[in-house]
């Protein structure tokens, strides 16, 4: 069971920036994301210096003129992380950005690689460019019939297993946690928002793909994966690692599961003295002229003695859905 201080819950909560007020309040606290709380902060986040900062490479028409999959700076990533970072919903001004999405994946050079990349039956498309936007666009109120067609491509591509693979080398025959993890999550809220069955159990079958593997381990001899899998970071993009696997169980309702205990446990046992957990990497470099990778936000760097407060609140979120949060200061 993780204690937290009530000195840092009150850090978190009050004085820290709107998008960690607005994961304390819906996710540790208990705030529904349509309470009035919610609502402000989400419209906080939105006039937050950190979102101006991401935003500014916008020129006057609203776009940015780098390609949308441009790393970290494209329009697709900074839609993903408005949509994380919980920004309000139907902001019209985010629509240049959407509308560069959608020419990007509907254009015919990307839909010509769709049909190239079918080996031995299997589709072997980055099913994460899909995912992710579905979920930014229904959590940013910018969906519309579209997003219908994303879904029904990530439907078409599943694997027999439950998940998705842009392996193009015949004996890959097995989903990855990279190409999974962020159709899971478009695919939830898709079901939670329309309903949808189809998009329910497709969400649960590729749920299955992690838990199989306890969220980070071989099935055939329990080692793990990828030893950047049990390291925590923010942001993640298309990474994976255990936290924000884990935070995508706890958004499908999975997080009881028993299989996710080796992973709330490992979670649990990086907490730091003072109470908070940190980012033990970093997938981005800070500034314009960084090179690949580069980020105009510096989302708190990487130390392993040092706490991340965003990491700490998504760690505190988890741990509370799953039931492992003291009570003390809440």
């Amino acid at each position: 069971m993780a204690d937290i201080p009530p000195d840092l819950i009150e850090q978190l909560r009050y004085h820290s920036e709107p998008h960690i007020r607005h994961r304390i309040a819906v996710d540790v606290i208990g705030k529904e994301r349509s309470s009035k709380e919610a609502r402000i902060l989400r419209d906080e986040v939105r006039e937050s210096v950190l979102v101006k900062t991401m935003m500014a490479d916008r020129e006057s028409n609203g776009r940015i003129q780098l390609h949308p999959y441009d790393k970290w700076r494209g329009a697709h990533w900074v839609l993903s992380i408005l949509a994380d970072l919980n920004y309000r919903e139907g902001d019209k001004q985010l629509i240049p950005l959407r509308d560069q999405v959608y020419e990007w994946l509907f254009s015919a050079e990307h839909e010509k690689s769709i049909k190239e990349r079918v080996v031995k039956d299997l589709h072997r498309n980055h099913a994460s460019q899909e995912g992710n936007a579905i979920f930014y666009l229904l959590r940013l109120g910018l969906a519309d019939e579209r997003v219908d067609e994303l879904v029904a491509r990530l439907l078409q591509w599943q694997w027999p297993d439950g998940g998705w693979n842009c392996d193009m080398k015949p004996k890959a025959q097995m989903s990855s946690f990279m190409e999974t993890l962020l159709p899971l999550r478009g695919l939830n809220l898709h079901a939670k928002l329309t309903g949808s069955d189809v998009s329910r159990d497709a969400a649960m079958r590729a749920a299955d793909v992690f838990l199989a593997r306890r969220m980070y381990k071989r099935r055939r001899d329990g080692k793990v994966i990828k030893n950047e899998f049990t390291a925590l970071h923010y942001p993640c993009y298309w990474h994976y690692d255990i936290l924000f696997g884990l935070k995508v169980m706890m958004e499908a309702g999975r997080i009881d599961d028993e299989r996710c205990t080796d992973a709330l446990d490992l979670l649990e046992s990086k907490q730091l003295p003072d109470g908070g957990f940190p980012a033990e990497g970093k997938f981005y470099r800070v500034g314009r002229d960084a090179g690949a990778g580069a980020n105009l936000i510096n989302w708190g760097g990487s130390s392993r003695k040092k706490k991340n407060e965003i990491v700490t609140a998504e760690a505190m979120g988890v741990l509370r859905a799953a039931g492992r949060l003291s009570a003390i200061g809440l």
